[in-house]
């Protein structure tokens, strides 16, 4: 349920309403807005609870939560939630550009990537650490050592550090030297882990299950948004269908239909949607288009010789001209990059 305060509402008045609804068994989250407070109930519903709830004093109107994902809707917060770390900014005007190798390889490498990125308009680097592999035989990377090569990345430039944590008692660790922790595709749906990065405090970039509805999608949010972590950002990273073409399919109608549909920011990931590096500056100029509010792109030096996923890796130069193509777009649409 969402209870709509009156404009005038007091604080006081706010207070008890909040302390009535803990009372009946759930959790109230109160939501500020420019003109309006109003108080969500969170937890399940049941008959008469609209009822006991708009004859408190202040209230406008009671309404339900027709979304089974209730933090994560629009109904509950109009206002597009924010997520900041370090220089990192994504849900603002500014699309936001997550870039980087797929495998750290060597401190040398991060470094000297990194660098370049920055100077390219990245506003964070990504890089794995954990390696989560198809096959057993693959490089699995370098684990905590992989983490202190991000970590002297990010001293060297100021951004942001977006990098994978694969399990739950590995997210203090990971939480200790990366500014956004990602949950890959293969783990959408692990909720021990989703649970941990929730109490982690910090932001978690969660990206979508390969074979995920938008709703499965968006209630594994849910778990993070319930441990008291508002800090989401969902990332469309393609799925699988019966095409072939490309590694996964990319369906970009999934930022403006999760745009539509909840308050948290949407990134897209055109190097693993397509898993073609030739693909990925058309899928980043049609993702800004679209309405996201950030891309997340691998980039090496050498994709050839890249550890991992070379196939769908750009150049730094091909970066920069895909940085270059994307500000037009974003202009277009009433962003900057």
């Amino acid at each position: 349920m969402i209870v709509v305060m009156k404009p005038d509402a007091s604080g006081t008045q706010i207070e008890t309403m909040a302390q009535q609804i803990t009372s009946l068994g759930l959790t109230p989250q109160v939501i500020r807005g420019e003109h309006q407070t109003v108080v969500a109930a969170l937890g399940q519903e049941r008959p008469g609870l609209a009822e006991a709830l708009e004859t408190g004093e202040g209230v406008e109107k009671v309404l339900p939560i027709m979304a089974p994902y209730k933090r994560a809707s629009a109904e509950v917060k109009k206002d597009r939630t924010v997520v900041k770390a370090l220089g990192l900014e994504v849900g603002g005007a500014k699309v936001a550009v997550i870039a980087g190798p797929c495998s750290v390889e060597s401190e040398e490498q991060i470094v000297a990537i990194a660098r370049i990125l920055k100077g390219l308009g990245a506003t964070a680097l990504r890089g794995g650490a954990f390696k989560p592999r198809t096959s057993p035989y693959s490089f699995q990377g370098h684990k905590e050592k992989g983490l202190q090569m991000l970590a002297a990345a990010r001293a060297a430039t100021g951004l942001a550090i977006v990098t994978e944590v694969m399990a739950p008692e590995h997210v203090p660790m990971v939480a200790e030297y990366a500014d956004v922790l990602q949950i890959g595709a293969r783990n959408m749906q692990n909720y021990q882990l989703l649970q941990a990065v929730g109490d982690s405090g910090k932001p978690a970039l969660l990206k979508r299950g390969m074979s995920a509805t938008i709703e499965e999608f968006l209630l594994a949010a849910e778990y993070i948004l319930d441990r008291g972590n508002p800090d989401v950002i969902l990332c469309e990273r393609g799925i699988r269908t019966f095409e072939d073409h490309t590694r996964f399919t990319l369906p970009l109608a999934t930022v403006a239909y999760l745009n539509e549909k909840s308050h948290l920011p949407v990134v897209v990931d055109p190097s693993h949607g397509t898993g073609k590096s030739s693909l990925v500056a058309s899928m980043s100029k049609a993702s800004v288009a679209a309405g996201a509010d950030g891309l997340i792109i691998e980039v090496h030096e050498d994709p050839k010789r890249a550890a991992s996923d070379g196939a769908q890796t750009i150049t730094p130069a091909a970066f920069g001209q895909l940085m270059a193509q994307c500000r037009r777009i974003a202009e277009a649409v009433d962003r900057t990059m």
